[in-house]
């Protein structure tokens, strides 16, 4: 698995951004985001369970995420239809706030490797990627196991100090 210090690869993907057919589809590259840190979860499959959850709190987030001068992006290993198809279903995810990437061939997922080997899905894996393209931070549960999205954005602040920060150091606090 690729891990921090490492250079996050380059990739360009269909993204679901909208449940309006007529604009739901486009295409997202690394390079869209020049100048901006990234935020990228993988989740294993949709119509699942604990996906929903994570990725309603991500959203839920966004803006704070954005406030950072982060792009948050999640992706899994189903087509752009299917994305379509659950945003559509499910309540929570019907104004998504980021894109979501559709890894069909498993390209990112296999480059940064965390495909799970017994059921061939993205592992849930949550990268935080500098402006520089650097991988930062790397979080990976367990297929059935939620994140939490507040502590992905606590180390993101901790991590745009450029200082040593504590244990559960949050946005404001003393740096060491």
């Amino acid at each position: 698995m690729i891990g921090v210090g490492d250079k996050f690869p380059e990739f360009s993907m269909t993204a679901t951004v909208s449940t309006d057919m007529a604009s739901a589809f486009k295409t997202v590259s690394d390079k869209d985001y020049p100048g901006k840190w990234l935020v990228v979860f993988f989740y294993p499959k949709d119509f699942t369970f604990v996906c929903p959850t994570e990725i309603a709190g991500f959203s839920a987030l966004n803006d704070k995420f954005v406030a950072r001068n982060a792009q948050v992006l999640t992706a899994s290993v189903d087509n752009e239809y299917v994305h379509l198809a659950w945003m559509k279903d499910k309540k929570e995810l019907n104004n998504l706030a980021f894109p979501m990437l559709s890894d069909l061939k498993r390209e990112l997922s296999g480059a940064l490797g965390i495909i799970d080997r017994q059921e061939g899905v993205s592992q849930r894996a949550a990268f935080i990627v500098d402006p520089n393209r650097i991988v930062r931070f790397v979080y990976v549960t367990d297929l059935g196991v939620g994140r939490n999205p507040t502590e992905v954005l606590r180390v993101l602040d901790a991590l745009q100090t450029g200082e040593l920060t504590p244990c559960a150091w949050q946005k404001g606090e003393a740096t060491l």
